[in-house]
């Protein structure tokens, strides 16, 4: 069996999406003699490899500790789009033939491989990534999938200047009907396409929390 990190690193360089637009800051504090750090960080939750709940879309929603791993934890596919360039609008069109096998319970994991190609390279990871229409959101959830994920920036509205919460159609989409979005996944590019295979997203429980840190990986049995 093969780990596979689907995770992207983070760290004092790193900003949030641009819907709040912060950047990490950790502070380590030190304690002799010897050696011993304990440091503190303060983020936006939905800094870079992340799980969103519908607390996130919703007054009334569901928060982390909510939210029971098996939601998190299953059987993946990969609808592999990594011919795909900047600013790409993902349709039906686009995912239908790629998951001819789709069925209701799985998670889909969508790859365009603009993390491995752009991650750290903000705003442009944010401002020109491909990103997922609402057809395309609506059709995943109807066709039964449990957890979505994506290694590039789903949401269009982000990057215009006067956005509203109302126009975050693709989160809404996602998380109003049943399912959960991960967001800045990478490494999809070394998972196979075709079959399934076991993912996992573990997140921390925080109470009051409407998304929550991720790390995320795939077990192959090569």
């Amino acid at each position: 069996m093969r780990i596979v990190d689907l995770a992207v690193p983070i760290g004092e360089d790193t900003i949030s999406p641009p819907s709040v637009n912060q950047q990490l800051k950790l502070t380590s504090y030190h304690r002799g003699p010897g050696f011993w750090q304990a440091s503190k960080i303060e983020m936006v939750l939905h800094t870079g490899s992340h799980v969103d709940f519908t607390k996130h879309v919703q007054a009334d929603g569901q928060t982390a500790v909510d939210v029971p791993l098996d939601r998190v934890f299953g059987q993946a596919l990969v609808a592999d789009l990594h011919h795909v360039g900047p600013n790409h609008a993902i349709t039906v069109a686009d995912l239908e033939p790629r998951l001819p096998d789709l069925r209701t319970g799985d998670i889909v994991l969508v790859r365009t491989d603009w993390t491995e190609k752009h991650w750290g390279n903000f705003p442009t990871y944010y401002l020109e990534s491909p990103y997922c229409t609402p057809e395309a959101a609506r059709w995943l959830v109807a066709r039964g999938a449990r957890a979505i994920g994506f290694d590039c920036f789903s949401e269009y509205c982000a990057r215009l200047p006067d956005f509203t919460s109302e126009d975050f159609i693709i989160h809404k989409v996602i998380l109003e009907n049943g399912a959960i979005l991960m967001q800045q996944m990478t490494n999809l590019s070394q998972l196979p396409t075709g079959r399934r295979f076991a993912f996992f997203a573990p997140f921390i429980r925080i109470r009051g929390a409407e998304g929550s840190p991720a790390r995320f990986f795939a077990l192959l049995d090569d």
